[in-house]
């Protein structure tokens, strides 16, 4: 990232005039020789001036000629001694960071020895001076400190000075420090003020800290020698009374604590020297112990107390630590007793502070200072190798107790929310690796060797890959034993981390880790090698890490690449830029047009990714005819059109990114870009069209670098054919960008989609902002000349687009256009579009306001505006006069901010009249003249000012004053609609809509029922049809018509207009007020009267209509929309100078504070709606406190709310009900808030507990507020959920580090399952659910133990295990599914099989009379989920010696009909199919084959395999858990016959054995569910076998047999269930793709036509049913293939083949369903080769016309999987109709569609139907005209009568591209032989050309009769009109042509 550089300002020496006049006067004295009067004069000059960067100069001057003074000749008269005062008094007077005061103190420093001493008597009496006049403002305090650090920072005359003046120095700080704290406790609320002062402090802490350091010697000396009690000595100890005070202040910013802990150990050390006594000093104020400070001075130890004390805050011993590691030393030998105990004190006290850290910040100290810490100790070792080895060496090893608990720490934080605690935790780690070596002798002689080391390598390697601090730690290890080490260990190592790389979380750890290992692995194979094994050693390295990268890019799917290609591929290239050479002829291997498997890049794709990234890196560079020298052109420009958008992204980078950014661009380039361009404009990827920008700016940036590198070359270059040359290239870059503007204002058409406007825009603003529009510029590149008024005008409507990016693109590039293209100084134009924008402003669509408002900015820069202005006014009949402009040829900026101030004016003027009408009629105001456009035009004008520098003050103070008297006017009139209780079902309306009786009765009727006395009274229907005790008639019996004479719809449209008008209005009002407070200059009394617009009371008064719109709106919309604004406002308020308006955040928090605790049943404050906006107005309040303040009101706020979160000691009443939702929903909204970041996180425990105890209230409103606030807070603590699945490892954390961060919820958890789990036993035969019981179990259920936790930790997860076992025993099914969810993370991996056995034992031998099902089935789901997580685990150990099979064995009868309860039965089946199913589970393998016999046994003598079926013992319906239980028997049948056989012993390939019969009795079970589940698995297996590549030629090993076949053929023929009538077509399907089968209906055979005429009959009578419609399709297309494929020629006569045919058609139609749509694509891709290119036409030529026409409506499908699936049919294509260089590559669907189209024609001529195929895609350019009127006619209806319905609207379909193709085609086509036989249509051709010129007719006609600029007052119609017409044009030219060559007539 480049970072612009700051510029320090230079100031000039400024001092009163008397001093100055002094000085000059004592320069001018007579004396001295010639040098000194020299030296004078040249500082009298350097004081005369004003110029800073001129007295820098003389300064210098004056330095040189003081150096030049020698004692010999110099006189040391009253000049020389004014000359050192003069410069003396510059340096003091100077700020310390003016680059004028440097320059000084070097002028100081040159002095010669013999004049130094009386240099520093001068500078010393001027400090001296100013110490002992210096004022009581801090502003010259803080002068004189940065004055006195600036005299210690490389200054030695400086540092002498302060030596000189210690005694005065040091009081002069004591009391700026003492007068700093003082000043702070009176600064509550003021945070700016306060954030100063805080930098004064830590400004004064470290100079004393300097001071103290620099002047040691002297402090010892002076400390020794005089009385007891001196100056000195007092000073010292009140400077350590201030420290004391900062560090046990907790408002105080770290920063200044930390700085203060580090002051308090230097002036310890000062004192008492650095003997060890100092550390014992220390290591006392650790613990705070004064006996440890016994040996240091009394008033020391005095000054010190409130460090001693017990109460003092945690974070004092912590800055103490940092202090001590910072200021003594540790390195060396001579490291005494105390100083060692001193060092392992530090990592104690530290690491007990982890668990008390609440703060992320103080953890972020604490992480630090342990690594500084760790750094300290390694110097200590490194040091000291030649002391004998002692109690350091013994903490400090492997092993030792220390480094077990540092190690915790390291596990507990390496996932740390924080980037800098994981970063430190690193750095901990490795020194912790370091500090073992250095201790050990082993380890550092053999460090490979170390058992310590090698345990540590297999426990990191051990650990699950989700764990993101692994990855940092095996680097760590990498660095210290190097890559060969762990790849030893673990040879997959690269292939799994590539693999990880597909997730976005990890793939920046997986890639550090990475790039750490082939670096060091790289450097070892070099040093093994040598010389002569270099080669050997990189063919190594290739094998290990470029091959697995290799498979990964050409197999994986995209999405999965794309960080491998960020991350890791750049890093790869840039170790060893030889390895591309490797890559491309590895990938080259692989012939390009392999595609991989569906959704990868291919070989193709791999080898455009590798070289663009070299390419990117300098690899590479671009050559004549081949990429490189390394990949043939044809292959780019393949690439270049690729499917697939990574493909085509990766080409496009290897044209535009260079290392070089003035590399010529080539011709071929150039023609590439030709080539892509077209066909990816329109592009629906957001990231695609985004990449696209970005790379051709790129290339654009490369054109205009190249392009000036020439022209210098030009002029210089005196070679006439080099000259000609470079001149070409200009030229050619002159056409190629010509070009590329034409091609992007070519494609922004009426009706272009938005991504192609969109793009084009993009890239029209890269060409503005890289080149220019300007015309009559000497600039080269200039493309004024290339604009057309028509193109410009195009990019004008496309401000009335929808898609408010495209305005503002369209709006940006109008400005950059030239003026006399776009034409607005025409008057006539001007005037027109000004009407249009403010006729929009009143639309009551709402986008049509944001359109007005564009237009308007636009206008704000023409100097004709006020005049067009006054024009407009006086056609209303408008009193207005807008501001002249003084200046006729005004600066823009004048012009601007009178425009806006017109434009201001006007708007004002007209919205005034509005809301004085809308006062007397809501309605008529909604329905006319909404209030919202215009407030929305004046707060975007207003955006477009610059409030720094405005001129015409007094009449924007004006305006401003009346803008917010008409804000409150109009939020007046709608506030009492969005402020009932129920907006959106208000409907204001009555018989009488004239006026606005009704509708103000209805208001009055309203507001006395908006209270919260749903808590007290108790809703029922009133069965009185009136007379209600509330007040008048409810506004629900007004009469039920409408004047007009509509029906009920009428109603519910007109409250959807009131609703939006009032909504939108209040929106619009928040945003003006909001935009006028927070940029406007505030009116203050420090500030010029005449430059603040706006005064304190006006913004308090803003302030408080906020606060009556947050507490008291219902609608969200409306207070979502005021918190925007109120958001802008306390900005402005924290930010700006008055003390009052400072204080206004605090005060207004507070009353609110107050409200919401005393609110009860009849407050105005919403308690429903999540309290509506009451969070909303905290969250605004909140978050505007600076973070680097110390939040006091946050925490304060936060300790009120949690308090009334908490549920009352006493019974819940309404005043603490109503109180306590409020409290639960604003918590909630400040925790989801992430502007708070981590200063919430000290909460989160408090929040949790309040969430877990509301579950317990009896009042729903606050178990519901409580459900809210508890998925908050699991989302604030595991994070976002990543993945679809709700238990993903991704989302959890180890027990250590959740109750490490939150250590008051150990006890509070454990304490609420212990009570919870007392009450589920359901031995008592009654089901009891305890409320938090759920909660509990999901939030234990993401934690789980980390094999890294030491055995006894204190915060350990084993004390929650037997509450959540005893959960299984609950009465409720729920509750035992979930504790089974959340036992699975408490058990390690390694003690599954121990507590499965422990478990099973707890199930009955036998059934009893006392067996207790719950207790039974909790048991067993426990079991199941961790066998299932065991199953899943990639760490799991070896199952020797961990048998459960003697523990399930004795325990089968449960499985068996001895158990009569079904659902246990059921999960026990579920437990033995996870044992003997083909995942390995803790069983041996002898154990395991019996178990399966057993299990076998059980199956075979079940109800599924019974003769009588499950009906026979189950019954029809069967008792509860019946489907469970045969679905359960289902799934292990279905493991031993179809997913695993061989494991279970069945043979496939005989009809007799198991197998097969088990698969029988699933296919013919009457349960539909057990059908289905079966067919399901069959359908799984086929597919799994055919992406294998089997099934070619036939089915693998004859499965499945015959009589399974047959069985699948009748149940295709007779099944009644629908789901499972569609899978089992679906496995049909797949087994008819490579052979006929054989259909039986009872014992009749029927042919493959019957078949058809079946599966037809299904297709059309199921077209409801998606699933069974495509599944139907699908096999009677496979049936047609086959039909003609063993009957061509006969194949005609078969009826049903039209219906088929037809079927198809109808599945391409817009109005399908995305999987109808993606079916038929699927159908009409396999039917390419046989059906739609045949030469002998099977179908017919309509019908096969017919099925193109589909072919190409999919292809312009907005469904982009739609689209591509589509574009395959190319790959299928016959080779002799396709270009060779295309041949079996996927194309985009735009270039799809275009091949698709000439082919079709080309097939025309092949059948000999070219007549045909002219009138064909003729009538395709005019249309369906019936379908396009009846679509309009629906959008206009949903335009008038639905503001936010759109209906189906295709966003990526261009149909005027698509009518521009279709006539190009048919000029081709014109061109074929064939055409003399169009004489026999002329009747088609005559109609055609009638329906045409109807057409043509018709769209004229209704053109004319739309608006003035109907562009922007009814932009679809004009579109469709503008669609047809070009559709009429273009088909009239083509029958035109067929006219002139006479064929038609």
């Amino acid at each position: 990232m480049v970072t612009k550089k700051k510029t320090v300002k230079v100031e000039a020496v400024v001092l009163d005039k008397d001093r100055r006049d002094k000085l000059i006067v004592s320069l001018s004295v007579d004396g001295g020789d010639e040098w000194i009067r020299q030296l004078a004069q040249t500082l009298q000059d350097c004081l005369a001036l004003t110029d800073p960067m001129q007295q820098i100069q003389l300064v210098k001057k004056a330095g040189s000629q003081l150096e030049l003074l020698s004692e010999e000749e110099t006189s040391r008269g009253p000049l020389l001694q004014a000359c050192l005062h003069t410069m003396a008094l510059i340096y003091t007077s100077l700020l310390a960071k003016n680059p004028l005061r440097r320059a000084s103190a070097s002028a100081l420093s040159s002095v010669p020895d013999w004049l130094q001493e009386q240099t520093v008597i001068c500078l010393s009496a001027c400090l001296s001076d100013s110490l002992s006049t210096v004022g009581s403002d801090h502003s010259s305090y803080s002068h004189l400190i940065d004055s006195i650090t600036a005299c210690l920072d490389a200054f030695p005359l400086g540092e002498r000075c302060i030596h000189r003046l210690l005694a005065e120095v040091l009081p002069f700080l004591h009391k700026a420090l003492s007068e700093y704290l003082q000043l702070n406790s009176g600064l509550a609320g003021r945070h700016v003020v306060q954030a100063q002062l805080m930098h004064s402090c830590l400004a004064a802490v470290k100079a004393s800290m300097l001071v103290v350091q620099r002047s040691q010697e002297l402090i010892s000396v002076t400390l020794q020698a005089v009385h007891p009690h001196c100056t000195l000595q007092l000073t010292l100890s009140g400077l350590l009374d201030c420290y004391t005070h900062i560090l046990t202040d907790e408002n105080f910013l770290q920063a200044v604590q930390s700085t203060a802990g580090m002051a308090v150990v230097l002036l310890t050390r000062s004192v008492m020297g650095s003997g060890d006594r100092v550390a014992a000093v220390v290591a006392g104020l650790l613990q705070g112990s004064e006996q440890s400070g016994e040996c240091a001075p009394v008033w020391l130890t005095q000054s010190c107390t409130g460090l001693y004390d017990s109460g003092r805050p945690a974070g004092v011993s912590l800055y103490l630590c940092h202090g001590a590691l910072a200021m003594l030393n540790w390195r060396g030998a001579t490291q005494g007793p105390q100083r060692e105990q001193l060092l392992l004190l530090v990592p104690h006290t530290l690491l007990a502070l982890d668990t008390s850290v609440k703060e992320s910040s103080t953890a972020m100290v604490v992480a630090r200072v342990l690594t500084l810490w760790s750094g300290a100790a390694l110097e200590s070792l490194q040091g000291g190798l030649s002391s004998p080895p002692g109690l350091l060496h013994d903490s400090l090893r492997g092993g030792s107790e220390l480094q077990g608990h540092l190690l915790e720490h390291v596990y507990t934080h390496w996932e740390h929310p924080l980037d800098g605690v994981r970063h430190q935790t690193r750095a901990l780690f490795k020194n912790l690796l370091l500090l073992h070596q250095h201790s050990s002798p082993l380890a550092f002689s053999d460090p490979y060797r170390d058992p310590y080391f090698t345990q540590l390598t297999h426990n990191l390697l051990g650990l699950e890959w989700h764990q993101r601090g692994k990855y940092g730690s095996l680097a760590c290890l990498v660095e210290l034993l190097g890559a060969g080490y762990l790849l030893a260990l673990d040879p997959q190592l690269p292939s799994r981390l590539l693999g990880l790389m597909g997730d976005q979380t990890l793939a920046p750890y997986a890639s550090d880790l990475l790039e750490r290992l082939f670096v060091s692995h790289k450097a070892q194979l070099v040093e093994e090698g040598g010389t002569g094994g270099t080669e050997a050693g990189m063919e190594r390295w290739h094998q290990t890490w470029v091959t697995p990268l290799l498979q990964v890019l050409c197999r994986a799917r995209l999405d999965q690449t794309t960080y491998i290609l960020d991350y890791f591929l750049p890093k790869l290239l840039r170790c060893s830029p030889s390895s591309l050479a490797h890559m491309v002829q590895a990938l080259q291997v692989t012939p390009p047009c392999s595609a991989g498997p569906p959704g990868s890049r291919g070989a193709l794709g791999a080898l455009m990714t590798c070289l663009r990234a070299a390419r990117a890196q300098g690899v590479v560079q671009s050559e004549e005819g081949l990429w490189g020298g390394l990949v043939p052109l044809f292959l780019l420009r393949q690439a270049l059109v690729h499917k697939h958008d990574q493909v085509r992204m990766d080409a496009l980078g290897l044209l535009c990114e260079s290392h070089r950014r003035t590399e010529v661009l080539t011709s071929q380039e150039m023609e590439l870009l030709h080539h892509f361009l077209p066909s990816s404009l329109n592009s629906q990827s957001p990231g695609v069209r985004q990449l696209t920008v970005s790379l051709l700016k790129k290339l654009l940036c490369r054109v205009k670098d190249s392009g000036q590198s020439l022209q210098r070359r030009l002029v210089q270059e005196r070679d006439q054919g080099q000259k000609d040359r470079d001149q070409h290239i200009l030229d050619t870059y002159k056409e190629f960008l010509c070009w590329l503007c034409e091609s992007l204002f070519g494609v922004l058409l009426p009706g272009a989609s938005f991504s192609t406007c969109l793009t084009a825009l993009h890239l029209l603003c890269q060409l503005a902002h890289l080149f220019t529009f300007n015309t009559g510029s000497d600039d080269v590149f200039a493309l004024g000349e290339v604009v057309t008024p028509a193109q410009a005008q195009n990019v004008l409507y496309c401000v009335a687009s929808n898609f408010l990016e495209v305005k503002q693109l369209a709006s940006a590039l109008l400005r950059q256009l030239p003026p006399s293209a776009v034409g607005l100084q025409e008057p006539g134009r001007m005037q027109t579009l000004l009407q249009a924008a403010l006729d929009l402003s009143t639309s009551t669509k709402p986008f049509d306001s944001v359109t007005a408002a564009h237009l308007f900015n636009l206008f704000l820069r023409q100097p004709a505006l006020p005049q067009a202005l006054l024009l407009c006014a006086q056609e209303q009949g408008l009193s207005f006069q807008p501001p002249a402009l003084t200046q006729p040829q005004a600066f823009e900026a004048l012009t601007l901010e009178t425009n806006t101030l017109a434009v201001v004016q006007y708007l004002l003027l007209c919205l005034k009249a509005e809301v004085v009408k809308a006062e007397s009629s809501l309605l008529l105001a909604a329905a006319s003249y909404p209030l919202y456009g215009r407030a929305h035009c004046i707060t975007a004008a207003l955006q477009q000012l610059n409030t720094g520098c405005l001129t015409l003050t007094g009449q924007w103070r004006n305006v401003m004053s009346e803008l917010i008297t008409v804000s409150y006017r109009m939020s007046d009139v709608v506030s009492p609609v969005v402020q009932s209780s129920s907006p959106e079902g208000l409907i204001p309306m009555d018989t009488d809509s004239e006026t606005s009786a009704g509708l103000q009765r209805i208001l009055q009727e309203i507001q006395p029922r908006d209270t919260n006395d749903f808590f007290t009274s108790v809703r029922e229907l009133d069965t009185e049809p009136s007379g209600q005790e509330n007040g008048p008639a409810a506004p629900t019996d007004r009469p039920q018509h409408d004047s007009t004479g509509g029906s009920g719809e009428g109603y519910r449209v007109t409250a959807q207009m009131v609703l939006v008008c009032c909504w939108r209005s209040m929106k619009e009002v928040s945003m003006v007020l909001g935009q006028v407070c927070q940029s406007l200059p505030l009116q203050t009394s420090s500030k010029h009267s005449d430059q603040g617009l706006i005064t304190e009371e006006q913004v308090e008064g803003v302030g408080l209509y906020f606060r009556q719109q947050l507490l008291q709106s219902r609608h969200r919309g409306a207070f979502e929309l005021a918190y925007v604004g109120f958001v802008r406002l306390t900005d402005m308020l924290r930010r700006s100078g008055s003390r009052t308006l400072q204080q206004l955040p605090g005060r207004w928090l507070t009353e609110v504070l107050q409200e919401v605790k005393s609110s009860d049943p009849s407050s105005k404050l919403c308690a429903t709606r999540r309290s509506a906006g009451i969070p909303f107005y905290i969250q605004a309040l909140l978050s505007s406190e600076p973070k680097s303040s110390s939040c006091s009101l946050l925490k304060m706020t936060m300790r009120e709310l949690t308090a009334l979160a908490m549920p009352s000691p006493d019974r819940a009443t309404d005043q603490t009900t109503v109180p306590q939702v409020h409290a639960l929903n604003i918590l909630r909204a400040l925790y989801r808030d992430t502007r708070l970041g981590e200063n919430i996180i000290p909460f989160v425990s408090e929040g949790m507990q309040a969430a877990v105890l509301g579950f317990t209230s009896p009042v729903w409103a606050v178990r519901n507020s409580s459900t809210l606030l508890f998925s908050t807070l699991i989302t604030r603590i595991f994070g976002v959920k990543k993945g679809k699945d709700e238990h993903s490892k991704e989302n959890r954390m180890t027990g250590r580090e959740f109750f490490t961060r939150f250590p008051a919820l150990y006890p509070f958890l454990l304490s609420q399952l212990e009570e919870a789990a007392a009450s589920v036993d359901s031995d008592r035969g009654q089901v009891i659910l305890h409320p938090s019981l759920f909660l509990l179990l999901l939030v234990l259920g993401r934690l789980f133990p980390s094999p890294m936790d030491g055995s006894s930790s204190p915060l350990g997860l084993a004390p929650f295990m037997p509450f959540i076992i005893r959960c299984g025993r609950s009465a409720v099914y729920r509750t035992r599914e979930m504790a089974a969810r959340a036992l699975v993370p408490f058990v390690m991996v390694t003690q599954v099989p121990s507590t499965i056995r422990t478990l099973l034992k707890d199930l009955p031998l036998e059934p009893g009379p006392r067996t207790q099902q719950n207790h039974i089935h909790g048991i067993l789901l426990q079991v199941l989920f961790l066998l299932r997580s065991y199953q899943t685990d990639t760490h799991r150990p070896q199952a020797a010696g961990s048998d459960i099979s003697q523990a399930l064995r004795p325990r089968l009868w449960l499985a068996s009909r001895q158990n009569l309860c079904l659902v246990t039965r059921a999960v026990f089946v579920d437990v033995l199919g996870a044992v003997c199913g083909p995942l390995a589970a803790p069983v041996g393998d002898s154990e395991l084959k019996e178990l399966r016999e057993e299990t076998l046994a059980l199956l075979m003598a079940s109800e599924l395999v019974t003769p009588g079926g499950p009906s026979a013992v189950c019954g029809p319906s069967g008792p509860p858990g019946t489907t469970q239980y045969l679905l359960s028997l289902a799934r292990l049948a279905l493991s031993a016959s179809v997913e695993s056989p061989l494991l279970w012993g069945m043979e496939e390939d005989c009809n007799t054995s198991r197998g097969p019969l088990l698969l029988g009795c699933l296919l013919q079970c009457p349960h539909y569910e057990v059908r289905e589940l079966a067919l399901g698995e069959v359908l799984r297996r086929l597919e799994r076998e055919r992406g294998e590549g089997k099934g070619e030629r036939e089915r693998s090993s004859h499965w499945p047999q015959e009589t399974i076949i047959s069985n699948l053929t009748t149940l295709a023929l007779h099944e009644a269930h629908p789901q499972s009538l569609a899978k089992v077509l679906q496995v049909l399907s797949v087994l008819s793709v490579n052979s006929d089968l054989l259909w039986r209906d009872g014992l009749r055979n029927l042919t493959q036509t019957e078949v058809l005429e079946r599966v037809l009959t299904l297709a059309e009578g199921f077209a409801h049913s998606v699933e069974l419609h495509c599944a139907s399709l699908t096999l009677a297309s496979r049936l047609v293939v086959h039909l003609v494929h063993s009957d061509p020629q006969g194949v005609a006569a078969v009826a049903c083949l039209g219906r088929w045919g037809a079927l198809v058609s109808q599945s391409c139609g817009v109005e399908q369903n995305a999987e109808v749509k993606m079916m038929a694509a699927e159908v009409l891709v396999n039917a390419t080769p046989t059906l739609l290119t045949s030469p002998n036409l099977p179908l017919g030529v309509s019908h096969t016309v017919s099925l193109w026409r589909g072919l190409f409506t999919l292809l312009q499908d907005e469904d982009q999987d739609v689209r591509d699936r589509a574009a395959d049919f190319i790959s299928n294509l016959p080779t002799h109709l396709l270009n060779p260089d295309v041949a079996c590559v996927s194309v985009c669907p735009p270039v799809a569609l275009d091949m698709g189209v000439g082919l079709l024609c080309q097939l025309f001529q092949l059948w000999g139907q070219v007549p045909m195929g002219i009138l064909t895609l003729t009538e395709w350019l005019l249309g369906d005209q019936e379908q396009e009127t009846a679509t309009a006619e629906a959008t206009g209806l949903d335009e008038e009568d639905f503001l936010f319905e759109k209906g189906d609207l295709n966003l990526w379909a261009e149909p005027v591209q698509w009518a521009r193709l279709l006539h190009r085609h048919l000029g081709v086509l014109f061109k074929a032989s064939g055409l003399t036989a169009l004489n026999q249509n002329q009747a088609e051709v005559l109609r055609l050309s009638a329906q045409a010129e109807a057409l043509s007719l018709a769209t004229q006609q209704a053109l004319e009769g739309l608006p003035a600029l109907p562009q922007f007052s009814c932009t679809i119609e004009h579109a469709r009109l503008a669609l047809q017409q070009e559709r009429a044009t273009l088909a009239l030219a083509i029958l035109g042509t067929l006219r002139q060559t006479g064929l038609s007539g």
